[in-house]
């Protein structure tokens, strides 16, 4: 396990914590960063609309949201929210598995965390560039598909 890790699972939500923490251990190493503390929650489509409405003034569905507490990129203190019901959208729509886009929200997350930004095209396609390698990487080398 992850020192300063948590990873919280809405109840009918099913998937092996131990995944995201050996993504986050791998992510860490890649990108020579530490954690101070994260948290990466993964929640319902209508509970993730609640959080875009109340701290973002957005009135939409989204994947992700991701809150950086402490503004530094080499030392992360932040939280993730991801919604596992748009995960598994987002998955059929692009015809990835459902571990991969779940691996591939988090790996967004910990790039906004380390002050990757997608606001504009050429940043966009930077931070997608960084999130495919890394997600092929780590695929490819640490993670081995069991049945959940």
């Amino acid at each position: 396990m992850v020192k300063n890790l948590q990873v919280n699972f809405d109840k009918n939500f099913k998937f092996q914590k131990e995944l995201i923490h050996r993504l986050i251990l791998f992510l860490k190493k890649e990108l020579d960063c530490e954690l101070i503390s994260l948290v990466v929650n993964f929640v319902n489509a209508s509970y993730m609309l609640e959080i875009n409405r109340k701290y973002l003034n957005h009135n939409f569905e989204t994947d992700i949201i991701t809150f950086n507490y402490s503004g530094d990129n080499k030392n992360l203190d932040g939280e993730i929210f991801i919604s596992y019901e748009e995960a598994v959208l987002n998955a059929r729509k692009f015809g990835v598995s459902e571990n991969d886009e779940y691996f591939r929200l988090v790996i967004h997350g910990f790039l906004h965390l380390m002050d990757y930004d997608d606001q504009d095209k050429k940043d966009k396609k930077e931070m997608k560039r960084k999130e495919n390698s890394l997600l092929k990487k780590f695929t490819s080398q640490h993670y081995r598909i069991r049945k959940i």
